[in-house]
C-alpha cells in the first residue's frame, strides 16, 4: 500500500498568485493546476460565475515534496485553522475508509468519504484535535 501526507493550503481566491509566488520563491514546478470552470459541470450545483477562474485543486512539486492548493468558493471564507489542510493519500479505498473512520472518532465530518469524478473514495474529516484531513485515494478517475 502506498501512503502520503501532503500540505493542502485554502486560498481565499489567490491560489494562482501563490502558486506563481512558490515557483519563483522556491523553484517549485507545476504539477497540475485546473479551475472550477474546467471541471466536468454538475447540474445538480450549477457553478457561480465568480467561480470559474478560480482554482479546484493544484498542486506542485518543490525540491522532493509537494504542495496542493485549492481556492475557496466566493463568499466562503478562509478561516485561520482551515487554511491548511492535511491531504492523506492511500491507493485503497479500504485504508482510506479505515483511516478516514478512525479521524473521525471525537471529530466532525466535512465531506462524507465517497466516489467523485475524480476519486473512488475521497472524503474532508476533522479530528478531535481541530486538524483537517482530506482523504484521498487514488485510482481509476471517474471523469
Amino acid at each position: 500500500m502506498t501512503m502520503r501526507l501532503t500540505p493542502y493550503l485554502m486560498m481565499d481566491g489567490n491560489a494562482k498568485e501563490a502558486i506563481a509566488f512558490y515557483q519563483n520563491a522556491l523553484e517549485a514546478q507545476v504539477l497540475f493546476q485546473q479551475t472550477f470552470g474546467e471541471m466536468p459541470p454538475n447540474p445538480e450545483f450549477p457553478l457561480p460565475e465568480a467561480a470559474r477562474d478560480r482554482v479546484s485543486h493544484a498542486t506542485i512539486k518543490i525540491g522532493e515534496s509537494e504542495m496542493m492548493f485549492s481556492d475557496t468558493f466566493p463568499g466562503q471564507p478562509v478561516q485561520i485553522g482551515n487554511q491548511v489542510t492535511i491531504c492523506l493519500s492511500t491507493d485503497s479505498p479500504e485504508k482510506s475508509r479505515q483511516f478516514f473512520d478512525a479521524l473521525q472518532d471525537g471529530g466532525t465530518v466535512i465531506m462524507p468519504l465517497q466516489e467523485t469524478f475524480f476519486s473512488p473514495a475521497y472524503g474532508i474529516v476533522t479530528d478531535k484535535f481541530g486538524v483537517s484531513f482530506q482523504l484521498y485515494t487514488e485510482g481509476k478517475h471517474h471523469m
